[in-house]
């Protein structure tokens, strides 16, 4: 970490410090302004089209983009020369990376694999014998991108997960020592298709690991998926464990009980009571949104302005305090 501010870090600070009274009365004047929270949309769910995404995330004046796909391509599987370009792009825009969001560990536990099935793997198709070379790879991406921030998985989920936990925790946490190394915190998402999907499964592994450089993202939608209440239930397995935290919506079909993803606001999910949450912790990492719902009509900046409008009037609606 370098040990001098620069004029872009405090003119960063700046803009994550301001005051959700002053965001207001620029929203209600018309202007778009920074925000007052460290948030930002995973690019790919805009579009491939990387300068399109963050014209998008500029309309918007969020501080964040993370990093999944860029031009139909595995952020693990770009040429310097695309990693390059991507670079100049997000600094042409005034962004920051919130992190990297990486394949690591989405796919078969070597002792345990799981049924073969159709699974989004976002262009990734890597297996446990490129993990070393995947965890360099991506805390030299991490350090290109200016971020100290990976996310990974937990290997794709078997029908008894609580088997394959000691296998998931060992590798886990020898990973985590690899990126103690590099001074990089792996910050572990729980994934439905995973074999850490919920908040409980999720703050058990953080906790039996402990370690700095272990955090986890948590992700509510995902948590529903498997049957979870992710607020207050999941949260309170998590509470102080995370670095990172996605936000979409879930909906549920009152005839078959079917869920699907929504905007957010629109969903089951109890977003007023996590945000109030969030700030009641002085909770201090980063947020992206997920948007997952698309509309009828299948286009995706769209769906994700209406996802975003919907956050946006959730945290405006939420009592202010520091931290968030």
């Amino acid at each position: 970490m370098r040990g001098t501010l620069t004029r872009r870090d405090f003119l960063a600070a700046t803009v994550l410090a301001w005051p959700t009274s002053q965001f207001l009365r620029a929203q209600a004047a018309g202007k778009r302004q920074p925000l007052p929270y460290k948030l930002g949309i995973i690019t790919d769910e805009l579009s491939e089209n990387f300068a399109q995404a963050l014209d998008f995330i500029s309309e918007y004046a969020l501080p964040f983009c993370e990093l999944r796909e860029l031009w139909n391509k595995n952020i693990m599987n770009l040429s310097q020369e695309e990693l390059t370009r991507a670079q100049q792009i997000i600094q042409q825009h005034g962004l920051r990376v919130s992190d990297i969001a990486s394949p690591l560990f989405k796919y078969n536990l070597p002792e345990m694999p799981a049924r073969e099935e159709k699974r989004d793997t976002f262009r990734a198709n890597f297996t446990d014998q490129d993990t070393d070379d995947l965890l360099h790879r991506v805390f030299a991406l991490a350090r290109f991108f200016g971020t100290e921030q990976v996310r990974i998985f937990s290997y794709w989920r078997v029908d008894e997960p609580a088997k394959a936990y000691p296998y998931v925790r060992d590798r886990l946490a020898k990973a985590a020592a690899l990126a103690a190394q590099s001074g990089i915190v792996l910050a572990l998402e729980n994934e439905p298709a995973c074999n850490i999907g919920t908040g409980k499964e999720l703050g058990r592994l953080l906790r039996d690991i402990n370690s700095p450089y272990l955090r986890g993202t948590w992700d509510p939608g995902n948590s529903v998926m498997l049957g979870e209440v992710p607020y207050p239930d999941g949260y309170r397995e998590v509470r102080g464990l995370f670095s990172h935290m996605h936000f979409k919506d879930v909906k549920k079909d009152p005839q078959t009980g079917k869920l699907s993803w929504a905007p957010v606001g629109a969903g089951i999910i109890d977003y007023r009571g996590q945000i109030a949450a969030l700030r009641q912790d002085n909770y201090q990492g980063t947020m992206a949104l997920e948007t997952h719902y698309l509309r009828a009509d299948g286009n995706k900046l769209e769906s994700t302005r209406e996802s975003l409008e919907g956050l946006l009037k959730l945290l405006r609606e939420s009592p202010c305090s520091p931290g968030l």
